[in-house]
């Protein structure tokens, strides 16, 4: 039979066709969660019944998964925020925008911080685990405010980019950013050729992320395979303070957010973002997620020009779960291992250290730096660090996917606030763009950047 001889199901719908290994009538999420079921009942195959070759292979395969979304963060986040900024001539009172946008990335941060401190306090997450300071170890790599400062301008413009160092990378996007601006016309011919360069890698990355659903089974399947359950058991609280943090501030401070300051619904925001987010806790990055929160930011009726510009900043600078609910309440579990005692002074640095080093994160897969600038900034002990690493992945996919949802809430906040958001698309966003990634007709379309 001709390939052409009978349209398919999904062409009949209406729907394009050719949408390469995908299966066309399994929703996106339902493929991501029968991954993560797949990836359970394997880890607990080959962790009960010892099965060496089967926690290999899941390892192979997530770390293949992680590894190709890695290659991508470099020119992405260069690229991204190089276009960001230049596309920023196109808007109006654009130095209001980003001013409001920062502003906006701090005050969250802050209630975020907030609620990891009040959590801890309450819950005591270091009281009966069993751990003692013999069981920690110093990170290979630690951080330090003069490391974070110092390390903001590269010693040449390869070694970020070959040592994976987003920070440095961004600076150099920034600058390269601000002086495109400064030639005008001149700069055309190379903002033309960054425009396409990054198309092509979101392209690729795409790709990448329609495997996520078989990453998903090989980061999740290894994570229990190695760790099992009796290791999260120890670390019981500890891990429920860091989800039940992360749940109120998603699902409680950002609807409220929506409802009173951008006055929108907060479902119907989820209903959007819902792709992102999903995506950001099963890759454990905001940086490999980036080019799908910036299409359901669009979708949600927040101007292109401007979504451009706030997305890459907030997958590189914006954390709420890794860079402030975490390092809350990391600093009081491990302040109660080493039995010290925190007063008002360390809770107030620690809210400090959470919105400015911020970007020390970097949009990757966990939060060892930011951690370990936060003990160092409290004077303890770096050693607390690894009593945490063991349980880190697991606690990264809720950190992850509230940083996401943090990184679409603010453009869609600013928008509200500067009468700029398109409240048609915003209420009739809901396609997966992962499920339809070339449809245009739900993205904003025509709205006036202005304030």
């Amino acid at each position: 039979m001709s390939a052409n001889s009978a349209p398919t199901a999904e062409t009949e719908a209406g729907k394009p066709s050719g949408s390469g290994f995908r299966i066309p009538s399994v929703p996106f999420w339902v493929q991501i969660v029968a991954g993560l079921v797949l990836g359970v009942l394997l880890g607990w195959l080959a962790r009960s019944q010892d099965v060496s070759w089967l926690v290999t292979t899941l390892d192979k395969v997530g770390g293949i998964f992680v590894q190709l979304l890695k290659l991508a963060v470099a020119p992405l986040v260069f690229f991204a925020i190089l276009v960001s900024i230049t596309n920023l001539r196109k808007v109006n009172n654009a130095a209001r925008l980003a001013t409001r946008t920062l502003l906006w990335f701090m005050i969250t941060s802050l209630i975020a911080v907030a609620i990891g401190l009040a959590i801890g306090l309450i819950t005591n997450p270091g009281a009966g685990t069993g751990l003692t300071p013999k069981d920690g170890a110093k990170p290979e790599h630690a951080g330090s405010w003069l490391d974070f400062l110092t390390g903001i301008i590269p010693t040449d413009i390869i070694t970020p980019f070959t040592e994976l160092n987003v920070l440095q990378i961004v600076f150099m996007a920034v600058v390269a950013g601000i002086a495109a601006l400064q030639l005008g016309e001149k700069a055309k011919p190379i903002l033309a050729i960054s425009e396409s360069v990054l198309e092509l890698l979101q392209k690729a990355l795409w790709w990448v992320i329609r495997l996520a659903p078989l990453g998903t089974v090989g980061l999740i399947g290894y994570a229990i395979a190695t760790y099992g359950w009796d290791l999260i058991g120890k670390y019981a609280t500890f891990t429920a303070d860091v989800y039940i943090g992360c749940a109120l501030v998603m699902f409680g401070v950002y609807p409220l957010l929506l409802a009173t300051v951008a006055k929108v619904s907060p479902l119907q925001f989820f209903k959007g973002a819902w792709p992102a987010i999903q995506l950001a806790f099963v890759s454990r990055s905001s940086v490999g997620t980036m080019p799908v929160t910036q299409k359901v930011t669009e979708r949600l009726g927040v101007p292109k020009e401007y979504a451009s510009f706030a997305v890459p900043f907030g997958a590189t600078t914006k954390m709420d779960g890794c860079a402030a609910i975490y390092p809350a309440l990391a600093a009081i579990f491990i302040a109660q291992i080493f039995d010290v005692q925190l007063g008002i002074g360390d809770y107030i640095l620690i809210a400090f250290v959470s919105v400015i080093g911020s970007a020390a994160t970097a949009g990757l897969t966990g939060a060892t730096v930011m951690l370990t600038l936060t003990l160092s900034t409290l004077g303890l002990p770096l050693e607390g660090v690894g009593l945490l690493l063991a349980i880190d992945p697991i606690l990264d996919m809720m950190r992850t996917a509230t940083n996401v949802a943090g990184q679409a809430l603010v453009p869609v906040i600013v928008s509200a606030r500067e009468k700029i958001l398109d409240h048609d698309a915003y209420n009739s966003a809901s396609a997966s763009p992962v499920d339809e990634p070339e449809v245009e007709d739900a993205r904003p379309a025509g709205v006036p950047v202005a304030a």
